[in-house]
């Protein structure tokens, strides 16, 4: 199982970024998969899932509700992560991630999972919002 993501860049604040994950080694359509983001000095946290079988099933953190929106592509096995607004304090190095723990299920649950629980990650991608 593989997971890679990428997109990240320096963006200025109140700009726009859309992350990929590629996804191979699993169906998206087997599990919840989401993203994890880790700011400098700081614990990776939940950024937002999306439900294996119900793309309209989707999850956030408080912090990015409004501003992100998950999607994927079961065609291509990929999973994206469009944000926008995008604040100084969104910098941090940006993960793609999976669990078995919760099934197929996304839900405040999978968000509050910690790191360490995702079955399969990958490499981040680093996103630097900055003037």
């Amino acid at each position: 199982v593989q997971l890679q993501a990428s997109g990240g860049g320096l963006v200025q604040p109140g700009g726009s970024l859309r992350l990929s994950c590629a996804v191979s080694g699993f169906a998206l359509d087997s599990y919840a998969i989401g993203w994890f983001r880790q700011a400098p000095g700081k614990e990776r946290e939940g950024v937002s899932c999306i439900s294996a079988s119900d793309a309209d099933n989707t999850g956030y953190a408080d912090s990015v509700k409004g501003r992100f929106t998950i999607s994927k592509d079961n065609a291509k096995n990929t999973v994206y992560l469009q944000m926008k607004s995008l604040k100084p304090q969104d910098t941090g190095i940006y993960s793609c991630a999976t669990t078995t723990l919760w099934g197929g299920i996304c839900g405040s649950s999978w968000i509050r999972t910690p790191f360490y629980d995702m079955d399969y990650y990958g490499e981040g991608t680093l996103v630097t919002v900055s003037s």
